[in-house]
Order: C-alpha cells, then sequence, then structure tokens
C-alpha cells in the first residue's frame, strides 16, 4: 500500500516533511505566554487584576526583606476609562538602572532559580508575566519607577516585552529628581501598570491582602481601590521582627531522585563517592558518607556469609594452614598457622574478607618476629586453606539459622531439607559466598520450593524470616566501590547508590534555608485580623522532598466574631496566599479528610470541609514548593508533604478540642450554679418556715457545694478581711485586685499598692493548696467602698461574696 507520506507533496516535486520543516520555528517564552496567559493566572479580567497585584506585593515583599527593611506597601487601583491602573509602590532597596528592564520585560529573569533558599519568587516570570498582560489588555507600556538607597536621582523607564524576543523594549528612559517624580523621596520601587480588568474579584482581592498580612505579621499593607472612602490599612504586629534570613544549602540526600543523581555525577569534581557525597549534599559528613557507603557496598557487592570452624574431629585448620605454606621454616611456618587457626577458631562467624584480614595481620607478626617473608602467593594458598576449612560443614550453621528464624512447627526434616539446600546455593554461587539480598531471597525461595508438598509447608512469611536471619548473619565487603565516573556511566550502578542513600538515616535538612512564619507569629497574625475567642498554632520540624526541605505550619481560630458555616480555609506558600483554585488543593483534600468531629467540629457525612465559627490557616514554607501550574495557586499531592499538613493540623486542633471541651464542661457547670443559686436561697427560707428557725447562712453553701474559689469580705470597723477559700481539689494561685477608696495601711509583705486617682489598688497574689485557705487583712479609716476583681480563675470556679 502507498503511503499518504510519500505521495503528498509529488506534483511539485518534494515531500511533506520538507514543507512541514520550512514552517517550524523556535519560540521565545514570551511568544508562547502571549497566548496561554491563562496558565499564569491572568484568563480573565477580574482574575488578572488580583494576579497582577499578588506578583507585584510579592515582589516587593522579596525585595524589602532582603535588604532588612520592614515592609511598607501600598497598592492602588484607579479607575482608566475602560481600563484599570494598578500602582504598587514598596519602600524597598531599589533596583539599578541596568536591572530595571530585565527584571520588569525579560520573562524567566531571576536570581532565585537556582538558589535552594526560601523565597516568594523562583521562576522570574511573576512580574514580568504582569507587564506581558497589561502591554496586551491595553496597549500601554508599564511604567517603572525606582531609586536605590545611594542614589539622589530616580530611574524611569516606560518598557514593553518584545514577544519575539522576550527582551525589553525601552519607550523612554530618564532620571528624575525627587520632586519630579512620584516616588516617595527615600528609595523604593513604583511600578505602574494599565491593564483590561474589571472589580468583580473584589473579595479575592480583599481576601489575597488580609491573608498576606495574617503571615506577614511585620509587613505595613494599604489598600486603596475605587468605592472606597478611605484605603484599608493593614498594620504590623506591634514588635513583630523581620523573618529569619535564609541561606543557600545543597539538596538532601533523601529527596533525590535518579535523574538528577546522574546530572550530579556527571557535573561534580569529586573522583570518589564518599567525596562526592559529602561535597554535593548537605548533612553528609564522614561518618554519614561511610554508611551510605556500606549499603551501597551490600546493594553492589553483596555481603559475605561468614562461617564457624567445623567442630568435626576431620577438620584440622592448623595443619591445613600449615600445608598450604612452603619454604619459610618450620618454626615461622608453625607458628603462623598456629595463629591463622587460633583465630578463626576464636570467632563466631568468619567471612572470607575476615580470613583474608587474619592472614594478612598474622604474616606481618610472623614476619617481623622470625625475619621471613610471607608474600603474596604464601598469603592467598593460606587464606583459601582456611577457607576451605570454614566451608567443611555448611549446613550445621545454616540449619541453626533457620531453626532459629521458623516457628516451633516445622519439623525437624523440614528444617534440614531447607539448610541442605541452602548450603548448595552457597557452594554453586560465588566462591566467597557473597549474594545480595535479590540473591538470598531467591537461594530461600529456591529451597522452600523443594521442601514443599502436600503435607509441608513453608510461606511467605518462614521465607521472610528466614532471609532477614540469613541476611543479618552476613557481614558488608570491604572492596572499594566504584570511582565517580564509573557510577556516572551505568544507570543501574547509580540506581543502587541513590537506594544506599535513602535507606540510610540521614539528619533532618538544615532550616536556616527557610523562614517559617513561627507558632508564635502565626496565632498573633490570626488575632490581628480575626477577631476571635481562641487561638491555636503548630509549626512542624522540617522534612524533605525531592532534595529540597519544607515545613508546615498550621493555625486555628474559633468563636468570637467568626461567622458560623463553612470552615474559612487559608492557604499559603512561602508566606504567599494562594487565592484560586483551592479544590485542586493537596492542603484542602488533607483538611477533607481529617474527621473533624473528634475535635469538636460539625462535618456533615464525616468527611469534607467540616462547619463552624472557625478559620483553618495551612503554611507551607520550602525551597521548592511543588505547584500544581505555572500561575502558583494550589499545592500538588505530594505525599510527603500531605502528612506533615495532616499532622500540623491534628497539632493545632488537638488544643481547639480541649478548648471546647473545657467551654462545655464550664457551660454544664454554669447551668448547674445557676440552678443552685435559684434553689439555695428557698430551700433556706422553707427550712426556716418549717423549723421556725432563724434562716441558715449559705453565703459559703454555693461554693462547697460546686467545689468553687470563694473570696468573701470581711469588714470590722477599721479592719478589712479577704477570706479565700479552695473548695476545688487541685492548688490554685488567683491574681486578687482588691480596689480601695481610701487608703489602706498595714499591708503585710508580698502585697502591693498603687494609687490611681484617689483608688488604691491592692495586688495580691495567694497560693492556696486545695482545701485550704487564705487570708489578707490590712486597714482603712473612715467609710470606704470597695471592688474586688480577680484573675486565673475561670468565671464559673469562682464565687465572690465580697
Amino acid at each position: 500500500m502507498t503511503s499518504i507520506q510519500s505521495t503528498l507533496g509529488e506534483d511539485d516535486g518534494g515531500g511533506i516533511a520538507e514543507e512541514l520543516a520550512e514552517g517550524q520555528r523556535a519560540i521565545s517564552i514570551a511568544e508562547f505566554f502571549e497566548k496561554n496567559k491563562h496558565m499564569l493566572g491572568f484568563d480573565s479580567g477580574a482574575r488578572g487584576l488580583v494576579t497582577a497585584v499578588k506578583e507585584a506585593v510579592d515582589n516587593a515583599l522579596d525585595a524589602t526583606e532582603e535588604a532588612g527593611i520592614k515592609p511598607d506597601i501600598s497598592i492602588e487601583i484607579r479607575e482608566s476609562g475602560d481600563y484599570y491602573t494598578l500602582i504598587v509602590e514598596d519602600n524597598g532597596p531599589g533596583i539599578t538602572r541596568e536591572q530595571i528592564p530585565k527584571v520588569f520585560g525579560k520573562l524567566l529573569y531571576g536570581s532565585r532559580f537556582h538558589a535552594r533558599e526560601q523565597s516568594r519568587g523562583q521562576q522570574g516570570i511573576g512580574i514580568s508575566a504582569a507587564v506581558l498582560y497589561s502591554q496586551l489588555t491595553s496597549g500601554k507600556p508599564a511604567k517603572i519607577t525606582s531609586r536605590t538607597q545611594r542614589s539622589e536621582r530616580a530611574q524611569y523607564f516606560e518598557l514593553i516585552i518584545d514577544t519575539d524576543t522576550n527582551e525589553p523594549e525601552i519607550q523612554v528612559e530618564e532620571e528624575r529628581a525627587p520632586g519630579e517624580s512620584e516616588l516617595s523621596p527615600t528609595h523604593g520601587t513604583r511600578i505602574e501598570m494599565e491593564m483590561e480588568a474589571n472589580m468583580r474579584a473584589r473579595q479575592q482581592l480583599h481576601d489575597y491582602v488580609k491573608h498576606t498580612a495574617v503571615v506577614n505579621p511585620h509587613a505595613r499593607l494599604v489598600l486603596d481601590e475605587p468605592g472606597l472612602d478611605e484605603p484599608r490599612r493593614y498594620e504590623r504586629v506591634e514588635g513583630a521582627s523581620l523573618p529569619a534570613e535564609t541561606e543557600e544549602i545543597r539538596p538532601h540526600p533523601h529527596g533525590v531522585e535518579l535523574g538528577t543523581l546522574l546530572k550530579m555525577l556527571t557535573a561534580t569534581e569529586s573522583y570518589s563517592v564518599s567525596g562526592f557525597l559529602q561535597e554535593e549534599f548537605t548533612r553528609v559528613g564522614s561518618k554519614t558518607a561511610d554508611k551510605v557507603l556500606n549499603n551501597f557496598r551490600d546493594r553492589h557487592f553483596g555481603r559475605e556469609m561468614g562461617w564457624s570452624v567445623p567442630r568435626s574431629a576431620d577438620v584440622d585448620v592448623e595443619s591445613a594452614v600449615e600445608d598450604a605454606v612452603a619454604n619459610k621454616g618450620a618454626a615461622a611456618t608453625a607458628t603462623f598457622a598456629e595463629r591463622v587457626a587460633d583465630a578463626l577458631e576464636s570467632r563466631e562467624r568468619t567471612t572470607h574478607a575476615d580470613v583474608t584480614e587474619i592472614v594478612d595481620t598474622v604474616a606481618e607478626d610472623v614476619e617481623d618476629e622470625f625475619e621471613t617473608t610471607f608474600g603474596q602467593t604464601v598469603r592467598e594458598n593460606a587464606v583459601e586453606a582456611g577457607w576451605d576449612a570454614l566451608r567443611t560443614d555448611l549446613v550445621s550453621d545454616l540449619y541453626a539459622l533457620v531453626d532459629d528464624a521458623t516457628s516451633t512447627r516445622k519439623d525437624d526434616a523440614t528444617i534440614s531439607g531447607i539448610a541442605e539446600r541452602l548450603a548448595d546455593k552457597f557452594r554453586d554461587g560465588d566462591p566467597r559466598h557473597r549474594a545480595t539480598r535479590d540473591t538470598v531471597r531467591d537461594y530461600v525461595d529456591r529451597s522452600a520450593e523443594f521442601v514443599v508438598s502436600e503435607d509441608v509447608s513453608f510461606g511467605d512469611t518462614a521465607r521472610e524470616n528466614v532471609v532477614e536471619a540469613l541476611w543479618g548473619a552476613m557481614r558488608t565487603v570491604p572492596d572499594d566501590p566504584p570511582k565517580v565516573r564509573a557510577v556516572a556511566d551505568d544507570r543501574d550502578v547509580a540506581s543502587e547508590l541513590l537506594e544506599a542513600m535513602r535507606e540510610t538515616d540521614i539528619l533532618a535538612p538544615p532550616t536556616n534555608c527557610l523562614s517559617p512564619i513561627t507558632a508564635e507569629l502565626v496565632e498573633a497574625g490570626l488575632k490581628k485580623e480575626f477577631d476571635a475567642d481562641f487561638y491555636a498554632a503548630a509549626s512542624r520540624d522540617a522534612e524533605v522532598h525531592g532534595g529540597d526541605p519544607f515545613v508546615v505550619e498550621a493555625g486555628i481560630a474559633y468563636g468570637g466574631e467568626l461567622e458560623d458555616g463553612t470552615v474559612d480555609l487559608l492557604r499559603f506558600a512561602n508566606r504567599v496566599p494562594l487565592v484560586y483554585q483551592r479544590g485542586a488543593c493537596a492542603t484542602t483534600d488533607v483538611v477533607k479528610q481529617i474527621g473533624w468531629r473528634n475535635y469538636g467540629l460539625d462535618q456533615p457525612g464525616g468527611s469534607g470541609m467540616p462547619n463552624g465559627p472557625a478559620v483553618v490557616m495551612i503554611h507551607v514554607a520550602s525551597t521548592n514548593v511543588p505547584f500544581t501550574s505555572e500561575s502558583k495557586d494550589a499545592i500538588a499531592n505530594i505525599p510527603a508533604i500531605e502528612d506533615e499538613i495532616e499532622l500540623a493540623i491534628r497539632e493545632a486542633a488537638r488544643d481547639l478540642k480541649s478548648y471546647l471541651n473545657k467551654r462545655r464542661s464550664m457551660q454544664k457547670r454554669r447551668k448547674k450554679q445557676d440552678v443552685l443559686g435559684t434553689i439555695l436561697p428557698e430551700m433556706a427560707d422553707k427550712l426556716s418556715e418549717v423549723t421556725g428557725r432563724p434562716r441558715p447562712n449559705i453565703d459559703g453553701a454555693l461554693a462547697r457545694i460546686m467545689n468553687n474559689v470563694s473570696v468573701e469580705r470581711d469588714v470590722d470597723g477599721d479592719s478589712v478581711t479577704l477570706v479565700v477559700e479552695n473548695h476545688s481539689d487541685r492548688a490554685e494561685t488567683p491574681e486578687i485586685t482588691d480596689i480601695v477608696s481610701a487608703e489602706p495601711g498595714d499591708l503585710p509583705d508580698g502585697v502591693s499598692v498603687v494609687d490611681l486617682d484617689d483608688e488604691w489598688f491592692i495586688s495580691w497574689e495567694p497560693s492556696i493548696p486545695a482545701g485550704e485557705t487564705a487570708e489578707l487583712t490590712y486597714t482603712v479609716s473612715g467609710d470606704a467602698e470597695f471592688d474586688v476583681d480577680v484573675d486565673g480563675i475561670e468565671t464559673e470556679k469562682l464565687t465572690i461574696n465580697a
């Protein structure tokens, strides 16, 4: 049959392949995103405006923090006919004249892509993509003004991006004096972009700015937009310091993939694998490198099985070694053979490598003692003689290992059969009895299959136990590993090295490359922007994914002015709010999978987003956050990250559970106390009426019944006594402030008094064991008014008659 490709284009003497080749050309990254701007988050006017704000603010935060400046960032949105103008200004260090066109007019231009440390921007796409969107929708250039800290004049540019070349096209370039520039007269950067947009995503815009303030408590943000009577201001938390400075680190061995490892092996200047590990990875010193190399040897060379000296009278190790040595003198030969035999017989197990080491050590000692030479050939003969003697009876050693590894239900015949077959496998295998773990498993499976019958079973568990026993009895060989170039040239060997790295216990990566918010500031940020009754936060230790360390933090706010309904989920990555694609984010998936009923929140159906007046916040800080797309709106479903997100949420949620349980307990206590407060006086009145006796004093009864702490006042003339009785089952330390309208006197030690506008505040903090009483006595002259305030004890556990 004639191929269609062979006929197309035949009339004009050419072929279709040649015609297609004429139309093919390379495209620039700017040209690609010109036609695919939705991939960067600019898929509509509403979302495009929010994305542009996000990219400009992220740049401003990074610039100010890197310069050690607390960020002051203003965001202004103006209506410009059918378009909107976005203006973002910061107080950062400014940008040099040479760099301004590249930073704002060239996609994939940045300083952080190759740096393994936490930052908001990585690829150098964000702000230049906003410039591209601006020029595509409005046809106008971006206007950038920047003044560095050392310059008196500002640099002003108007530019667009040439999408064919991905290069900035400068339309205006000039210097401006402070009075000529709209930029503040100190230092910083201001960018102005006109774009096709709308305010339909106003709520998402407000959420982004508010949430940015939550995770950047050290920053001050101002948002001015159409329709606002006055700008929205988000002040920094008082005392909040700048995030800790980060340092670039090397990759961690546990997260590297095979392709990356091969690339690193090819590029390294190290000659040995040990040097490569120590030079190219973090947390790998000489001891850790040795551990990795031992695991690598186990995979590459296999381990050696060791054997004990047979107890049979037919085996004479000393004679065998002596017969293997010739022409060294009778005394020297006898001494050499005796010492080798003694060393072998004193060991429980000896591998071929051990025999070699023993022979070399004894030979050197005898050489010095008898002034003779034991050459390489003599030593090799002695090694073979000793090794042959050890291998005389393999079955006995293997029987003991199999017997210990299997259950008592295995009969002697089965164990003997397995041991005999295993002995055959070792004899037929490597002459030094080397085997990898997979080879050992094959030995066991083949031996087991031989003895298994209708009456004899040897299942997977028994087999795995025997494999573990054999592998544990075998020893890592001392052979030198292949050099780096040999590993780089062999994918299978590189894979063995990778597996060895992954199975070695290695310290978690250092966190100086990360700048987590910390649990204290997570809580402070939530308190600043959300009026709630309860706050909790948790910050996890660093873990690794893909060679990059990451830290997960979680925060929860509950009650207060928060609206009831579906819990509000705040998602962050490297201190940047994730506004869109919530349903595609790993954070959302984890929150939905947690059983929130266990923590006191309603969750219809037992899964999905919980309900309640609460905010749940998740922050992932990493040197390389795995986003689902270039728009960086959602975190990918990486198991290691999902596990840490869940653990962080549960840690904070446990505090929420304790709070809600305590609150419910206090509510029940309050109801009980209200009922008793009503019934007791009625009972006292009824008792007096029935008995005809005076009404009993019930002032302290409620406190005793409720196991409360009671505070009572007794005034006798000029003497005032506060009596605190602890009826609870634990020691209490209330903070008591007695407010008196007359100056007190005769105050005991440990009590302080402050005069404020003719009122005296007496502060007293007694420590009262369960069932005990504390008293404070002082004097006042004339008529005085009193008011007491008690802190440190829940209202429901306190009874005040003062």
